[in-house]
């Protein structure tokens, strides 16, 4: 009888991030499909807060992950795993956003004073809800959704990796290739605008805003599967 009929299977979900991507460089295509499922809410949603679209964002996420396949032996440890993939999927969606249209200067909106920035239309009342607990949290969810939106690419961006992906300050300036003072800067500001249209109950949701998760992050993940050599 054949060793080979009695190998273990791999327990990928087992596997640190240095050792998926071992893995992938030896050949183990099925690896990726799984460091693709550990980062692919972190990342969807920072294409999101670039181009400010889910369709957009999951075609950033399916680029960057076959440009990711295929420089992984570049990757050197240096950072983490997540850290240098995100980099790649902010290069994509930055890309895709100057193709789009020019870019207001960022030296204006850091060098606004805070009163300049219009406050974020936002309903005051939820109208006839649905009783279920559940309903009224996606309901709330797709209000902080649309208000987030509502910010400047540059605040939003900023918004999204330090509020919910809780991404640390030095992290976020290393990504964006900005200054820690004007994370904070910036960060600030969004506070105030969604500040200005939030009720404090909202906060709860954040963890739940733009999600990634089940049939669309298969959905995602089967795509890129598909079309790697």
């Amino acid at each position: 009888m054949s060793v080979h009929a009695h190998a273990t299977p791999i327990d990928y979900a087992a596997l640190d991030d240095r050792a998926l991507v071992a893995l992938v460089r030896g050949g183990q295509r099925e690896a990726f499909r799984h460091i693709m499922q550990r980062c692919n809410q972190r990342l969807f949603r920072i294409a999101r807060s670039v181009v400010g679209e889910d369709a957009e964002a999951e075609d950033v996420l399916q680029e960057s992950y076959l440009r990711a396949y295929h420089k992984l032996d570049s990757f050197r440890g240096d950072s983490t795993l997540l850290t240098w993939l995100t980099s790649i999927v902010l290069n994509e969606a930055r890309g895709r956003l100057r193709k789009r249209h020019s870019m207001v200067g960022l030296e204006q909106i850091d060098a606004a004073p805070d009163d300049t920035h219009q406050i974020i239309q936002f309903p005051s009342r939820f109208g006839n809800e649905d009783p279920a607990v559940s309903a009224a949290r996606a309901q709330i969810r797709h209000l902080l959704e649309h208000a987030i939106d509502g910010l400047p690419e540059t605040l939003r961006t900023v918004y999204v990796m330090r509020e919910l992906e809780e991404c640390t300050v030095e992290e976020t300036a290393i990504q964006l290739r900005i200054k820690p003072e004007t994370i904070k800067t910036r960060l600030h500001r969004a506070r105030r605008l969604l500040r200005a249209s939030l009720q404090a109950t909202l906060a709860d949701t954040l963890s739940e805003a733009f999600p990634f998760m089940g049939r669309r992050c298969a959905r995602l993940t089967e795509a890129v599967m598909a079309r790697l050599p």
